[in-house]
């Protein structure tokens, strides 16, 4: 399949070009419009939207998605976003002075946060443990992560796809690995669904955050929180509401407690699936094998550019439908809005630690031409500016 395919289904500024679908994905039409059904619905008659029918529509959401990434649809609460649930997650873990969550020092800088912030209250240890990049192998980064475990470790949480780094993660096996070990698995995966096959029967993560608004494509504010039947009762909501001692309570106190809390729009998750049956009606894995091959075909390219060393293989194993290329910027976020001013380019150059990336995405609605807008861009700014170092090789 030759990429764009279904342009113009989305709502895109046709004048810029839009290479960051993996901060917030994009809306197409029929999704967007399926949105603001529910919204003119609930509009329409509030209170019986809220009190009455939507706990309907809620259900009827999460088992069209329980089925999309295959697990129990009573397992699964919607939240506003993946950081929304990993705070609900942290907020109420089980630790002591001296405990320890092993992570990786690539996970999403609001996550590491959240974990920081309630390690330091409970006098327990947030572990970012260092990964030797580039990557070699799986089993290079298996081995890399696990000296990291300690007998202080009581969970483990890890990426299924990086945010600045955009690799594709060994999750499978770590979660393997850590029930052997006797630890709670918890996985962010905000990239994944839609992105790569979700299947958290197969996969046995304990925990799993995912967003729904990113490569699933519904609108914005739409993510959902997974938790095995076996924890979910040491998890308290954020917001202590209606679902609370509930005077009309589910057979489930999860979805009680995260599902019923006050008024709030939630017509973003109801649209899960009309986003479905829109990845189904245009063969999205056709459209997502088209999409990482224009990723792949163009990433040593740019890192020649940049005389960097790509940071992992250049294959389907640990890339999807993103790349982040490493460079040198004294100013990452200067940088990054040169590109949006100058040349109306929207591409994140992101931060991991010491380190400076630009990631571009790619969907349905990218071509090569917009690559190669980014890559005459990239050589005029090193050539008239001092926001780009090229130089030695880095990784």
């Amino acid at each position: 399949m030759q990429l764009p395919v279904l342009q113009s289904q989305f709502l895109l500024n046709p004048a810029v070009t839009y290479l960051n679908f993996g901060s917030f994905g994009a809306c197409p039409r029929p999704i967007f419009d399926d949105y603001q059904r529910w919204q003119r619905e609930l509009e329409f008659e509030p209170a019986q939207f809220i009190t009455v029918n939507g706990l309907n529509y809620l259900q009827q959401s999460r088992q069209a998605l329980s089925a999309y990434i295959h697990c129990a649809p009573d397992d699964i609460v919607y939240t506003m976003n993946p950081s929304y649930g990993i705070n609900i997650i942290a907020k109420s873990f089980p630790l002591s002075p001296e405990d320890e969550i092993l992570a990786t020092n690539l996970e999403y800088g609001a996550c590491d946060r959240t974990w920081n912030y309630y390690c330091k209250k409970a006098g327990a240890k947030y572990v970012r443990q260092p990964i030797t990049l580039p990557i070699v192998s799986r089993a290079a980064f298996i081995e890399d992560f696990f000296k990291g475990l300690s007998p202080r470790t009581k969970a483990i949480f890890i990426s299924h796809i990086t945010s600045a780094t955009a690799l594709i993660l060994p999750v499978k096996e770590i979660c393997d690995i850590a029930k052997q070990k006797g630890l709670i698995t918890i996985v962010d995966g905000a990239h994944a669904p839609g992105h790569i096959p979700v299947d958290l029967s197969g996969l046995q993560a304990d925990i799993y955050a995912g967003a729904p608004h990113k490569w699933m494509m519904t609108p914005k504010g739409c993510s959902f929180l997974y938790v095995k039947k076996e924890f979910q009762p040491l998890f308290d909501p954020l917001l202590i509401s209606w679902g609370y001692e509930s005077a009309a309570p589910s057979p489930s106190r999860f979805l009680d407690y995260h599902q019923g809390q006050g008024t709030r729009d939630f017509s973003a998750f109801l649209t899960v699936p009309a986003a479905i049956r829109f990845i189904k009606e245009h063969q999205w894995e056709t459209v997502a094998a088209a999409c990482r091959k224009l990723v792949q075909d163009n990433a040593v390219r740019f890192c020649d550019l940049m005389e960097a060393e790509p940071i992992s293989p250049i294959s389907d194993e640990f890339l999807g439908q993103m790349f982040s290329i490493p460079i040198r910027t004294p100013q990452p976020e200067k940088l990054q809005r040169h590109l949006f001013d100058h040349y109306s380019i929207e591409v994140p150059v992101t931060r991991q630690d010491n380190r400076n990336f630009i990631r571009y995405s790619i969907n349905a609605f990218n071509s090569q031409e917009d690559l190669d807008k980014l890559y005459a861009a990239l050589q005029e700014i090193m050539a008239n500016t001092a926001l780009l170092e090229p130089g030695r090789k880095i990784a």
